[in-house]
């Protein structure tokens, strides 16, 4: 006799609604790619506040959130709207005027930090530092090679985001998730994290899974809950199924006050709430 699971297939809505202000959010895809967007803007329509934004190289999605004015403190590597766009804007604004507190980080130090929190340990060591500004800026410490091969190596204190969430390709209805190509660093966030929320582009059979397992890069028992939304990474792109809509990433970054408003209003979460009004 198989164990019942539960269906845990939600709203878009329902699902942001689970991250109270003042959360910590690791958020997978990197950049303009398969970024759960979808629900970072519904946060956004649901007027949060205080976030903390963790990831080692966002961009619209830090950038929005900003703009909006949700965010308080970021740890971050590289933020960038890509090569087409440029820096983040709002993000860097954010940043210079003290709006939000940054704990600078380079991909490796962020994903150290994350992957201590994975594995249970305190620290872990991370390589490349050594003639950074970074260790002195975050307080980073050196400890001697226990083993006597090498002199000092920096060690970077675990990182525990509240929430990881992360764009999927396919979903069961029990939560299991799975992406096509690079996962970027979304495995070692869901396994860093107290929560973890997926949103996927489709949900499919539970046996789909079973015939392709190593594809899973998301089990059910880690996943709290989920929604289905088709183009729930626009403007960014979520391969094979789409690819960057650069029209509607320029639109956004329009400085007038109706530009974020009419992005709202434009994205797929947006139109589906209209469709079943």
């Amino acid at each position: 006799m198989g164990i019942a699971r539960t269906a845990k297939i939600e709203s878009v809505a329902k699902l942001a609604a689970r991250i109270p202000d003042g959360a910590s959010l690791a958020l997978g895809g990197s950049f303009l790619h398969r970024g759960p967007f979808a629900l970072v803007r519904e946060l956004i329509r649901q007027q949060r506040r205080d976030l903390e934004i963790i990831k080692q190289s966002p961009g619209y999605d830090i950038d929005i959130l900003c703009r909006a004015g949700a965010v308080r403190r970021a740890r971050t590597g590289i933020v960038a709207m890509e090569g087409n766009f440029g820096l983040a804007p709002w993000y860097r604004r954010a940043i210079e005027n003290g709006d939000v507190e940054l704990e600078e980080h380079a991909c490796a130090t962020l994903t150290a930090g994350l992957r201590a929190s994975a594995f249970g340990v305190p620290f872990m060591p991370c390589g490349g530092i050594h003639g950074s500004a970074l260790a002195e800026l975050n307080g980073w410490q050196k400890l001697p090679d226990p083993y006597g091969n090498a002199g000092e190596t920096y060690v970077i204190p675990k990182i525990r985001p509240d929430f990881a969430i992360v764009l999927a390709n396919e979903v069961t209805e029990q939560g299991d998730a799975r992406v096509f190509g690079t996962s970027h660093w979304d495995r070692i966030m869901t396994r860093a994290a107290d929560r973890v929320l997926v949103v996927a582009e489709r949900q499919v059979a539970t046996d789909t899974f079973r015939e392709r397992p190593e594809l899973t890069l998301v089990p059910h028992f880690m996943v709290e809950a989920a929604a289905v939304l088709p183009n729930a990474g626009w403007p960014g792109s979520c391969w094979p199924d789409y690819e960057v809509d650069y029209p509607a990433v320029e639109a956004y970054l329009g400085r007038d006050e109706a530009a974020l408003a009419d992005h709202l209003a434009a994205a797929p979460e947006a139109r589906e709430e209209i469709a079943h009004v």
